[in-house]
Formats: structure tokens, sequence, C-alpha cells
């Protein structure tokens, strides 16, 4: 395994270049001049101004004639427009989910009088709950990233 150095030169005031190296090999290079801003780490408010379904990809646009490409698996599930037939599926389901939740509470209850409750202990089971994920099939870029959306990009 190599040692990773990171070197910086800030010799000029209105430049700052740094250098990653692997060994002697190096991995990264980036310059960043005072004239110019900076858009590499920041967040912008992009709108798609198309989506290219055989690249499974969104272009967009974040402003200052700036543009940008996002491939659909960067793209965070919060800004998909789910087709409204599967929205209603998942809210079917998530309300059978809570009445589930809701009978198995009222079944079990609270102990009746007489009964010993065992807390905790090395021989007990653990009863492992598991909260079934919503069924949200695979979509295609096309049916759930629109023209003129908004994102943060």
């Amino acid at each position: 395994m190599s040692i990773k150095k990171m070197l910086i030169d800030t010799t000029h005031p209105e430049e700052t270049r740094v250098v990653v190296l692997s060994g002697n090999l190096l991995e990264n290079f980036d310059v960043e001049v005072e004239s110019r801003r900076q858009l590499k780490g920041n967040i912008y408010l992009a709108k798609v101004i198309r989506v290219e379904p055989s690249l499974q990809a969104a272009f967009v646009d974040y402003g200052g004639n700036r543009h940008g490409f996002l491939a659909f698996n960067e793209i965070h599930p919060d800004y998909y427009q789910i087709p409204v037939a599967d929205r209603e599926a998942l809210v079917a389901e998530h309300e059978a989910a809570e009445q589930a939740d809701e009978e198995s509470a009222q079944e079990e209850g609270a102990p009746q009088a007489g009964e010993v409750e065992t807390v905790g202990g090395d021989d007990s089971e653990e009863v492992e709950v598991r909260r079934t994920r919503p069924s949200l099939r695979s979509y295609k870029i096309q049916e759930v990233i629109k023209r003129r959306q908004v994102l943060l990009v």
C-alpha cells in the first residue's frame, strides 16, 4: 500500500493548487483561481431541461449559463414524480401496515394480573421486527423525472 500525500501550493495569493499523490502516481490535480467562481462542491437549484431515456440521464440548467448532466442513479427518490396509480397503491399499502400495527398492539395489550413478565436476559429469544419497505418498482427516468422539474444539485 503506497503512501498518499496532499501537496498544496499557495505561493501566489490569487491561485491555489492542490495535488494528491499515491506514491509517485498523480491521483488528483485541482486549481482554484480567485477570479473564477468555484462551482465544484456547491449546492445549486437546477431545472431539468431535457430527459434522455437512452442514457437514463437528465440534463439540467443550474443558472449562470451553466449546464450539467445527472445520471438517474444520482437523483434522490424524493424528487421522483411517481405516477398516480402507483402513489395510490403506496398510500393504501401504508394504511394497511398502520392498521396491522394497531391490531397487533391491541392483541398484545398490557400484561394481565398474575402474569410474570421477564425483562432481558441472555437466554431470552430476541424477536426481530421488520418493517416492510414500500414496494417501489424499478422506474425509468422518463417515468418519474419531468422536463422543467426543479432539483437540488
